[in-house]
C-alpha cells in the first residue's frame, strides 16, 4: 500500500505562487499516472491536473491552464504542482492521488489519496 503526503500549502496573496509536493512511500509510483485534485470548502472535489507515469502526457483543468504546472520525479517518488498567478478561487484543500494504471483521456482512477494540504489565496 502506498502512502502519499502533500506539503507546500499555505497562505498567499492573489498573484502569488506556491509549489506543492506529493511524496510517495511504501512502494514505487513510477509506473502509475498521478494527479492533483482540490476541494473548496463546501464543494465537491475536482480534478486539477494529471500526469502519466513518465511525464509524457499531461492534462489540466481549464481553470488552471497556463497558470499551474504538474511534474514528477520518479527517482524521488515525488510529484509537484507549481501554482502561479494564484486567485482567490484557487483556495481549497489540495490532494494528490496515484492511479491504478495509466492516464486515460487525461484522467486517472485514484487508488490512493494523500491527506491534503490547505491553500488559501487572499484578495
Amino acid at each position: 500500500q502506498v502512502q502519499l503526503v502533500e506539503s507546500g500549502g499555505g497562505l498567499v496573496q492573489a498573484g502569488g505562487s506556491l509549489r506543492l509536493s506529493c511524496s510517495a512511500s511504501g512502494r514505487t509510483v513510477s509506473n502509475y499516472a498521478m494527479a492533483w485534485f482540490r476541494q473548496p470548502a463546501g464543494k465537491a472535489r475536482e480534478f486539477v491536473a494529471g500526469i502519466s507515469w513518465n511525464g509524457g502526457s499531461i492534462n489540466y483543468a481549464d481553470s488552471v491552464k497556463g497558470r499551474f504546472t504538474i511534474s514528477r520525479d520518479n527517482v524521488k517518488n515525488t510529484m509537484y504542482l507549481q501554482m502561479n498567478s494564484l486567485k482567490p478561487d484557487d483556495t481549497a484543500i489540495y490532494y494528490c492521488a496515484v492511479g491504478d494504471g495509466p492516464l486515460v483521456y487525461g484522467l486517472i482512477r485514484p487508488s490512493s489519496w494523500g491527506q491534503g494540504t490547505q491553500v488559501t489565496v487572499s484578495s
